[in-house]
């Protein structure tokens, strides 16, 4: 082999310089990202702290409905065949909590104000009605207002939910083209220059799966939920117009 390319081979291996290490960690990745990609993950962060407050939130009102429901409505297998009317509204004004109370509360206070119409004849008496269809409309009433109210935050959850892993999508793109943008003005075009561009832009997308993912199981999870109180209102609304409209008739007989 020539002299002079053996030199020049030489002096190629004593030059060349060893491979950038890329570093991967949050912190590093976080430095190197664009502003739009940094906008993306403070959005991404405060969906997050939302759903988490919505999802905790949410737990804490159905756990304290769940039990004032239950303590109204063991309550009520005592004071309902004593006709204790009068003490049965009083509880469910203290136990507001409870999504049962709620109801069967306010269709007990219809019920009493209706006995109470029926025996006396006002100044602007338009003549008897139905203390049954009464109890239902205001069955119907309170359940609208009460399921409407255990709902509230699952909107915002189910958006949350669907809507980060776009949002982090969307900071995925942006970072990719940032890395090609910059290797293009640069010349690299290597191996790790791409990855390490690619790895940086990807932080965006598991983000939002990360967001995304706990938001749509407990979406889920307190939609069921919502649906079990919701029968239960139904159930125990029913039982209760149906002693309304038995009530009295055994002591007759």
């Amino acid at each position: 082999m020539p002299l002079h390319v053996l030199e020049a081979v030489s002096q190629l291996v004593v030059t060349q310089t060893p491979p950038e290490v890329v570093s991967f960690d949050l912190i590093h990745m976080w430095n190197t990202m664009g502003p739009f990609a940094k906008l993306i993950a403070a959005v991404l962060m405060v969906m997050s702290v939302y759903s988490l407050g919505v999802m905790a939130e949410r737990l804490v009102c159905y756990w304290r409905a769940q039990r004032a429901s239950r303590v109204f409505a063991t309550a009520l297998r005592d004071l309902l065949p004593a006709a204790k009317f009068a003490e049965a509204i009083q509880l469910s004004k203290k136990l507001k909590r409870g999504h049962l109370s709620k109801v069967l509360g306010l269709a007990l206070e219809e019920y009493s104000h209706g006995v109470e119409s029926l025996r006396s004849q006002g100044p602007r008496d338009v003549g008897s009605f139905d203390i049954i269809a009464a109890v239902n409309r205001a069955v119907d009433r309170s359940s609208l207002r009460t399921v409407n109210d255990l709902r509230r935050g699952l909107g915002a959850l189910a958006t949350i939910g669907s809507t980060a892993p776009f949002v982090g999508l969307l900071g995925t793109v942006a970072g990719i083209i940032t890395a090609f943008q910059a290797m293009a003005a640069t010349g690299s075009g290597g191996l790790g220059a791409v990855s390490a561009g690619i790895a940086e832009a990807l932080i965006t997308t598991a983000f939002g799966l990360l967001v995304a993912i706990p938001a749509v199981m407990m979406f889920n999870y307190l939609t069921n939920r919502v649906e079990d109180m919701q029968v239960d209102i139904t159930d125990s609304a029913t039982e209760l117009v149906d002693f309304f409209m038995k009530e009295g008739r055994a002591a007759e007989k």
